[in-house]
Parts: C-alpha cells; sequence; structure tokens
C-alpha cells in the first residue's frame, strides 16, 4: 500500500470517528465528567492528527497554487505544513470567541488540537521515512 492510499483511509477512519462522536455519543450517551472532558477535545485532537494525513491525499502529485502550498515531500515540507494547521486551528478557535458564529471558546481545545498535530508530525514523518526506504 502507497502513503497516498494510507492517508486516505486514515483521514476517512477519522472523519468517520469524530461524526461518530460528535454525533451519536455525545448527544444519545449521558457520560460522567471525565468522559464528557475527553469526548469535548477529541474532535479536536482527532481533527488536527488527520491534517498531514489530508494534505498529503489531497495535494500530493497536483501542481496548482494550493497545492504547491501543501505539498508534502521532504521533513521541511512536513513541518511548514504543521505550522500552518497549527496557525489555522488557533485562528478557528479564536474566531469562535464572536458570538455570532454560536461556538464555545476553550483553552483546552487549542492544547489537544497542538498536541495531535505534534504526534501526527512525528508519526506521518515516520511513515514518510518508511514508505520512501521501500520505494526506494
Amino acid at each position: 500500500m502507497e502513503l497516498k492510499q494510507l492517508s486516505r483511509r486514515v483521514v476517512i477512519a477519522g472523519t468517520l470517528l469524530i461524526w461518530l462522536i460528535k454525533y451519536i455519543i455525545r448527544p444519545v450517551y449521558p457520560l460522567d465528567d471525565s468522559a464528557k472532558f475527553f469526548l469535548n477535545i477529541a474532535p479536536n485532537l482527532l481533527g488536527s492528527f488527520l491534517v498531514p494525513f489530508g494534505a498529503y491525499w489531497f495535494f500530493s502529485g497536483r501542481n496548482f497554487l494550493v497545492a504547491r502550498v501543501f505539498r508534502i515531500e521532504t521533513p521541511y515540507e512536513l513541518r511548514g505544513v504543521c505550522l500552518m494547521g497549527f496557525g489555522m486551528l488557533v485562528v478557528n478557535e479564536y474566531l469562535q470567541l464572536i458570538t455570532f458564529f454560536g461556538r464555545t471558546f476553550d483553552y483546552n481545545d487549542i492544547i489537544f488540537s497542538s498536541f495531535g498535530l505534534l504526534v501526527s508530525c512525528f508519526a506521518f514523518g515516520k511513515l514518510q521515512q518508511r514508505y520512501e526506504v521501500q520505494a526506494g
């Protein structure tokens, strides 16, 4: 299996898990405080984990402007995509301070999104090295 196909599977499975948590588990099942806290931060943690995988799946092998910005072929480009993802997640969270959107701001979302993105950056880097060695 090549890295693009693995990235596609990770993004699809992660998205389905996020939807399961947001639309079925949290609204339907009553939970204690610790489980509720984990399920409240889980979509941010998982969503940020998917950033490099989604960027690789959507933009590898393409050459238009956005694909050149989000291309991940080297560790340097991976770090750039992860830093842009971090910037976007912080901006997204601070936009939730605007009451018009009807969302709630939470520092825990930023902390755990950052953690998910950091873990994802290392995991994707290791996978990229493994697939590079197998291909070469």
